[in-house]
Formats: C-alpha cells, sequence, structure tokens
C-alpha cells in the first residue's frame, strides 16, 4: 500500500521472554496390578488393627476356599506380620482382591457396632466404631476411584519470545477532503505534559493510659446515753426571841444538808464502709498529615498547515492514521516431562496454625467482668474447693475466701473476725450497808462484736441468815404476842435490774457456775449488746458476796459484712490488674502476631509455600506414619539432654556420626534421596481449590483468613489441591518403577513389563529424540548462540567414524561451526538418529562433523540434518500489535473511483 512504512527487522536484543507449559493427561485403562503406592495408601487408612485381623483373616480364608487364587497372595501378606504390608508387596494383588478386603472389613465393623448399640454402650465405645466403619467405607470409595484413574501425564516446557519487528499503519484517525483547487488550514497542535507529586507523611502516634478511683465511704454512728441523778436534802431553821427592859436579843439556828449523786454512761458505736472501685482506659491516637505536592508542567506546539488542492480537475484527500508496533511472536518447545498428578488435602493447614492462635488471642479481648458475688465470700472451708498442695504434715483445706484470693492472685486481705473467749467482770460492790444499795458494772465489749448471753457465778449472804432474834409478842400479822418477834425483814434481797431474778428474801444465796441470765421480759440478757453496757445490781441488807459476771461475745452482722466488703474489694482489685494486665500482654502477642505475619517477603512466602506442597505430596505418597524424623533418634537425643526445642540438636556432640541412633535414619535415606532427586520440586505445578473442598465445619474460618499477600492468601484459603509432579529427565522409568511396584530407584524393565514402564520409556525417548542438546526446565547460555533451527538435507552414504566426516548438504547457509547438529530422524524407538558437532564449515554445500557412531544412507531417501535452535523447537509463529503515539499521514489524489 503507498505510503507504507518499510518493514524494519526484528530488535532480537528488545525481545521478551516468558516461561509456559503445557499439560497433556493420558487417559489409559489402568491394570489390576501395579499401583503400589495407590494400594499402600488405602491400606493405611483401613487401619486394620489386631483385634479385627484374626476375625477379618478368617473371613477371607471362608472366601478363600470358594475361590482360590483370589485371594491366596493377601492371606499370605496378612499372614506375615500384623502391621501395613510394603507397597512392593502389594503391588501384585489386584485391585478386586483388596476392595474385597476393605469390605469384609466393612461388614465385621458394622456389626461390632450394632453390638455395642443393642448393648447399650455409650459415646466412649460407639463413637470410636462408628468412626472406623467411616474410614473403612471412605477407603473403599477412594480405591474405586483412584485406581481407576490415570495419573501419568506429559507436559510439554514451552517458551514464549515476543520481539518488536517493526511499525505499521493503524486505524483512520482523521480524514480532509479537498476540492479541486480548494484550499484550507490545518491546525496541528503538539503538547507533552510532566506530571512531578512530591508526599510527605507525618505521623504522630499518642497512647495514654488514665485510671480513675471513685471512693464510696458509708458511715453509721449510734450513740446511747443514760444518766441517772440520786438528791436527798434536808433543812431545820430555828429561831429564840427574848428580852429584858433595857437589853433585847434575837438567836436563828439553820442546818442544810444534802446528798446528790450523779452517774453517767454512754455507749457510741460507729460503722464505716469503705468501697473504692478502680476503672483504667488505655487510649492509641494516631494522627496522621499528608501533604502531597504536584507539579504539573507541559510544553505545547501549535503548528497551522496550509492545505491546497493543486489539480483544478480531481479532488484531493488526505488520511491520518496511528502508528502501531508490530511484535513477532514466537512459541518454542524445548523439552518433554513425565508428570505424576495428586490431589492433597489442606495444603496450608501447617500454615493455617498461627492464624488459630490469632483467632484464639482475639477471642480474649473481652471487657472486664468479674462474677464473684458477695455472699461467695465466706471463711468456710467447702468440699468443692480444689486441695491444697500436698505437705508434710498435710495441710488442711483453706477456706474459701483464701481459694478465691489464690485465683485471683489477691494478697493481704483482712482476716475475718474471730471467736473471742467469755469476758468475766468480777463484781466490786464494795462495804455493803445494813440497808439498800446499788452497785453498776460496766462491761467493755470490743468493736465489732456483740454480747450472745450473761451468764453469772458466785454466792452472797445476809446480815441475818439465822431466821429469829427473840421472840417480842409480835405475830405474823405484826401484832405483838408472847412469843417471838418475826424478823423477816432482817433477811437480805437481791436482783439485777432488767433480770427476771426475783427480789425476794434470802439468807444465803448460791449461783451455779453458767447460770444463765434472762431478762425480764423474756429472752437472755443483754443479747445484742455492744460497746460499754451497764448492768446494775441492787442489794439490800446483804452483808458479803462473790460475783462473776460473764459475757459470751460473737463478731457482729455489721463486722462480718464489713470484712466481706473488704475481701470482695480486694479480690475485684486484683482481678481487675491481672485481667489489665493480661489484656495488656495479649493485645502486644496479637500485634506481634500479626507483625509477624504480615511482614514476610515474597520470595519467603513462595518458598514457604513449596514446602508446604512437597510437605503434603510426601505425607500422601509415604503416609502419615513415614518418619521424616524417626522417634528413636529423637528419643536418642532426648537421653542425650541435647536441646530438641531450637534446631540445634545436630550442632551438638552428644550423639557421634557412627552413633547405633543413625542406623534408624540409613533405612530411609534411599527413599529420602530418590524423591527429592526424582522429582523437580522448582517446576512442581500446583492448582489450588476453593475452601468448600475442606471439611464444612472448618469453612467459616478459612474464609475469614486474610493476608497482605493475594498468593498466600488464596493458599491459606484453598481446601485441597491438585499437585503435577514433574519428573526429572532421566528419572522416568524409576518414577514408574516406585509409583507401580513400590520400588525404589530400579530403572530396570518390571517382568512382566508395565503399561506405565513402557509409556515412561517413550517420553524419555521422545525428548531424547527431538530435544537433544536442550537444557532443561531453565535453560543456559552458551559459547554458540545460535536463535533459531537450520534445517537442511544430505544424500550422502556414511558409515560410522570415529573422525571428522564431510556430508553434502543442500545449503550450509545458518550452520555455525561448534553448534550440536542432530544427523537423521527419528522413525522408531531404535532408529539411526544421532548427534554430533559441527567442526568446520567446508563450502556452501559441505559441513564436516566431529565423528558419527551410526550408518546413513541418503542415496535413495535425503535424511534431514538438523542444527537445533537454543530456544527449542519452533511450535508457531504469528503476529501481535500494540499501540504507539505516533501518527502517518497518506495523501490520496485518484479518487475516481469514489463514487
Amino acid at each position: 500500500m503507498p505510503g507504507t512504512p518499510n518493514p524494519a527487522p526484528p530488535l532480537g536484543q528488545a525481545g521478551r521472554e516468558i516461561l509456559k507449559a503445557t499439560l497433556v493427561p493420558l487417559d489409559i485403562e489402568q491394570a489390576e496390578v501395579g499401583q503400589a503406592l495407590v494400594k499402600a495408601a488405602y491400606m493405611r487408612q483401613l487401619d486394620l488393627h489386631t483385634d479385627e485381623l484374626e476375625t477379618v483373616r478368617n473371613r477371607l480364608a471362608v472366601a478363600a476356599e470358594a475361590t482360590p487364587p483370589a485371594w491366596g497372595n493377601l492371606l499370605d501378606l496378612l499372614g506375615a506380620a500384623d502391621e501395613t504390608p510394603r507397597a512392593e508387596d502389594l503391588a501384585a494383588v489386584p485391585v478386586e482382591t483388596l476392595r474385597g478386603l476393605g469390605e469384609e472389613l466393612v461388614a465385621v465393623r458394622r456389626s461390632l457396632l450394632a453390638e455395642a448399640e443393642s448393648a447399650g454402650a455409650d459415646g466412649a465405645v460407639t463413637g470410636p466404631a462408628r468412626q472406623a466403619l467411616h474410614s473403612a467405607v471412605v477407603a473403599v470409595r477412594g480405591l474405586a476411584a483412584n485406581a481407576g484413574s490415570s495419573r501419568v501425564g506429559l507436559m510439554n516446557l514451552e517458551r514464549l519470545e515476543m520481539v518488536p519487528a517493526g511499525i505499521e499503519r493503524g486505524e483512520l484517525v482523521a480524514t480532509i477532503p479537498l476540492a479541486p483547487l480548494e484550499e484550507t488550514a490545518v491546525v496541528q497542535k503538539e503538547w507533552s505534559v510532566q506530571k512531578k507529586e512530591f508526599t510527605s507523611i507525618v505521623t504522630d502516634e499518642l497512647e495514654t493510659f488514665s485510671e480513675t478511683g471513685v471512693t464510696d465511704n458509708t458511715e453509721l454512728a449510734q450513740s446511747t446515753s443514760s444518766e441517772q441523778q440520786h438528791s436527798n436534802q434536808f433543812n431545820v431553821t430555828g429561831t429564840v426571841s427574848g428580852g429584858i427592859p433595857v437589853i433585847s436579843g434575837s438567836a436563828s439556828s439553820g442546818y442544810t444538808a444534802q446528798d446528790s449523786s450523779s452517774q453517767s454512761a454512754t455507749d457510741s458505736r460507729k460503722h464505716a464502709t469503705t468501697l473504692t472501685q478502680k476503672a483504667s482506659a488505655r487510649a492509641k491516637q494516631e494522627h496522621k498529615v499528608t501533604i502531597s505536592t504536584t507539579t504539573v508542567t507541559g510544553s505545547s506546539q501549535t503548528s497551522t498547515r496550509k492545505l491546497r488542492n493543486p489539480s483544478d480537475v480531481d479532488p484531493m484527500r488526505i488520511d491520518y492514521f496511528s502508528l502501531m508496533r508490530k511484535w513477532r511472536v514466537r512459541l518454542y518447545r524445548y523439552g518433554l516431562r513425565e508428570t505424576y498428578d495428586v490431589v492433597v488435602p489442606e495444603p496450608g493447614a501447617a500454615l493455617r496454625r498461627a492464624y488459630v492462635e490469632l483467632e484464639r488471642l482475639r477471642a480474649q479481648l473481652k471487657p472486664f467482668a468479674f462474677d464473684v458475688p458477695h455472699n461467695d465470700v465466706t471463711d468456710a472451708v467447702r468440699k468443692e474447693d480444689p486441695d491444697p498442695p500436698k505437705t508434710d504434715p498435710p495441710t488442711d483445706k483453706q477456706p474459701h475466701y483464701l481459694v478465691l484470693a489464690d485465683r485471683y492472685g489477691a494478697q493481704g486481705l483482712p482476716r475475718p473476725p474471730v471467736t473471742l473467749p467469755p469476758q468475766p467482770y468480777a463484781v466490786d460492790s464494795g462495804a455493803l450497808p445494813n440497808g439498800r444499795a446499788s452497785t453498776r458494772v460496766t462491761m467493755k465489749i470490743p468493736d465489732g462484736y456483740e454480747i450472745v448471753r450473761v451468764t453469772i457465778a458466785g454466792r452472797m449472804t445476809s446480815f441475818s441468815d439465822t431466821g429469829f432474834a427473840g421472840n417480842d409478842g409480835v405475830g405474823d400479822d405484826g401484832a405483838d404476842s408472847d412469843g417471838a418477834v418475826a424478823l423477816a425483814g432482817a433477811l437480805g434481797q437481791f436482783t439485777i435490774v432488767g433480770t427476771d431474778i426475783p427480789f425476794t428474801s434470802f439468807g444465803e444465796k448460791v449461783f451455779d457456775p453458767g447460770t444463765v441470765l434472762h431478762k425480764d421480759t423474756g429472752g437472755d440478757f443483754l443479747a445484742g449488746a455492744t460497746g460499754s453496757p451497764v448492768v446494775v445490781l441492787v442489794w439490800d441488807r446483804v452483808s458479803t458476796q462473790t460475783l462473776v459476771l460473764t459475757a459470751e461475745v460473737r463478731p457482729t452482722k455489721a463486722a462480718y459484712e464489713q470484712w466481706r466488703d473488704e475481701v470482695w474489694n480486694g479480690l475485684f482489685t486484683a482481678a481487675q490488674t491481672r485481667y489489665y494486665d493480661q489484656q495488656q500482654d495479649i493485645a502486644g502477642r496479637i500485634a506481634a502476631l500479626e507483625e509477624r505475619l504480615g511482614s514476610v517477603d515474597t520470595l519467603t512466602l513462595r518458598r514457604e509455600e513449596n514446602d508446604e506442597v512437597m510437605r503434603a505430596v510426601l505425607r500422601y505418597l509415604l503416609g502419615d506414619r513415614f518418619p521424616t524424623m524417626p522417634k528413636d533418634v529423637v528419643d536418642a537425643f532426648r537421653e542425650a539432654k541435647v536441646d530438641i526445642t531450637h534446631g540445634t540438636s545436630f550442632d551438638s556432640d552428644a550423639l557421634k556420626p557412627d552413633s547405633t541412633a543413625w542406623s534408624t535414619v540409613r533405612r530411609y535415606e534411599n527413599l529420602v534421596r530418590f524423591v527429592n532427586q526424582a522429582i523437580e520440586w522448582e517446576n512442581v505445578v500446583s492448582f489450588l481449590y476453593s475452601y468448600f473442598w475442606d471439611i464444612p465445619e472448618s469453612w467459616a474460618f478459612i474464609r475469614d483468613i486474610q493476608h497482605p499477600d493475594a498468593n498466600r492468601q488464596a493458599f491459606l484459603r484453598a481446601g485441597s489441591a491438585r499437585v503435577v509432579l514433574t519428573v526429572r529427565k532421566g528419572w522416568e522409568t524409576r518414577w514408574v518403577n516406585f509409583v507401580e511396584r513400590g520400588i525404589v530407584d530400579d530403572p530396570a524393565e518390571p517382568s512382566p513389563p508395565a503399561l506405565y514402564w513402557t509409556i515412561a520409556q517413550e517420553i524419555a525417548a521422545y525428548d531424547d529424540r527431538n530435544y537433544p542438546g536442550i537444557p532443561p526446565a531453565n535453560p543456559g547460555r552458551t559459547a554458540v548462540r545460535v536463535q533459531d533451527a537450520v534445517i537442511s538435507k544430505s544424500s550422502s552414504v556414511v558409515g560410522p567414524s570415529q573422525t571428522p566426516v564431510a556430508l553434502r548438504v543442500e545449503s550450509s547457509e545458518g550452520f555455525v561451526a561448534g553448534a550440536p547438529v542432530v544427523i537423521d530422524s527419528a522413525r522408531e524407538l531404535s532408529n539411526s538418529q544421532e548427534l554430533t558437532t559441527i567442526t568446520r564449515i567446508l563450502s556452501a554445500t559441505q559441513i564436516e562433523v566431529a565423528r558419527l557412531t551410526k550408518a546413513h544412507n541418503g542415496a535413495t531417501a535425503p535424511f534431514p540434518v538438523l542444527q537445533p535452535a537454543e530456544k527449542g523447537e519452533l511450535m508457531a509463529e504469528w503476529n501481535e500489535y500494540t499501540p504507539t503515539s505516533g501518527t502517518d499521514i497518506a495523501v490520496t489524489s485518484n479518487l475516481s473511483t469514489i463514487n
């Protein structure tokens, strides 16, 4: 097309490469024998126990009598040992036979479960039995699915190359039509804008802690005052008057006597309760200031063009086109690998443990709650409280309030009010008159205590305890008589004010110890009295007395409640302090854990995910019981007192390299080495499946896992994963022997030949034929850099030769001395294709190769000579286009064809 820019040569140095692979699954009918790893996994899932083994063996023996060939090998394997048979031994057992074993085990476990349920067994028995039955059913169904699917496939290793290949016209942007001799002005404006942004972020963080204390004081004051006054006044006044005529006189005499006695008693009681509550708050304030300065600088250029159609006959058109960049895209295939497919559950299970810990810590962040009621604070001993630590001699159980103190870490709690011994008060009446008198006894009751009862003990005698002093003729009715005079008034009398002691006559009165005083209105005398109660004793004609009043006291209810309040406040404060300390510690642990999870670099994340995929695959291939670190070795390290917690055990000299403990490790050396070498772990491909392929109970937790890295978050949320294992070049037949026959690192052909072994052999041969000299997954650079393959044909007839051989080719253009060259083609497995090196370019139609190991006849049919490219075999080539900022102008003057 006129005006089209000339095509430019591809710019190889500006090329871009993308590594890719194409997976080709093979749909192959599975054989009954082989599949050793699948069968071994099936037997591990069955988990046949010793107590079930004999029953299953007997049932299989009965089946074997009916069909002897079906069960012979399996019965031999089960009879050899109670543990799971080896994968190598299971390879020869048909799949149908193993399925029959599982069905027999399902029948046995179903009958055992039915017997347990009919016998009324509890969940501790029926639960494990039901789980064992479920595992056997799942294992049988899994065997049918796994044994019938093909796991071996092909993976073509490919590379996509994009190289700039020039500029071409693209979309029509604008059109300017001009009539004959028409003239117009076109304004073209070009501009460029440069934008520069500067952002300053200032973050101020302030963390404050405030504590508010509220104290509530409740004071109860009670005062009782009693006063008694006795007054006696006697006045005598006499006047004498007389006189004589000259002298007169007067005399007056007066006598006044006053006896006054006053006694006052005051009982005062004060009860105070102090309740202190503390509330603390931690506030974190963050102030972020972002200052952004954007500078936009631009320049524009405007040009005006005058366009004129010089023809006075023909119209003209001017077209503006956008310019597109052309890319040459090539797909190279540089290798072929055998693959093995597995599906593993929960690939990120181990990495989720940190999020389980994070969720557990977050669940502990909650408001403070103190659920100990006041009435739970007691000095009584409770049976349900835990026993104290064993001591010698054994200690008794603690009071319940001390158990609470240990639970919440409270110290310095007040002790409960104790029971005091009875308080005796001796009655000191002084010298009693032969008449009526009274004595006051003041009892001093300790603060916080009250009287339970008052007892009296002692004796007293009256001034006259003989009954009659003589007979003066006064009868019993007070009249005179010739007999004796009644002297009843001469006997003593005694009472205590407010008690029920009668004020009756006695000659001698005795109070036995422990005699309880009662009120005259009923009830114990002074019961409930506190402070300093006064006891008034009234005497009449009592000559001697030895009386003792005893007050039995106990703590008051108010004092006990006050002690309970103080203890509760102490427990509350201790629990609150401990709670806020724990909350602060939990918040710190959460922040540290979140920081540790979110601050890992991308390369480390990918490496961790690859390690977890490898561990899941090994668990699938080798079983959960495969010891990546044998227990015997771990026990040996423990016995040697070696630090096994921090991963420094092998840096210790506790176990020498020749120690017998290492023999356990050496048992698995070949298997560990083989699995790590046979698989190209750096090229393993995994496909993550969503969370709903996991256990339903864990869906809610898995969906909420968050991570700043999108790939890690998808890995953590995956319910299962399909893993495509890439078998390393040269290990194809060894790997097939491992998965099919259970034999480690054996390239020998099985007898009879297995189907998968033949496929692996074909894959290896195909890779050698079609990609000779091509590096594996990540090709390296060599001294000879041949970018594209060179193909020619030769009609020479040459034989094996250890010296250089000249070959006649159609054209030697493109061949490079020192580069590898493939002679002949691959028509079958035993072919004449071989790889050698070009030593010289002899002429335009001749090349020289280093040596030949096979004969090649090009007389009848020319054989190909291929110099393979560093990039591999070219599979496809096409062009892609991307827009540019350029514009192209086209002028069309021949418009005679336009209507």
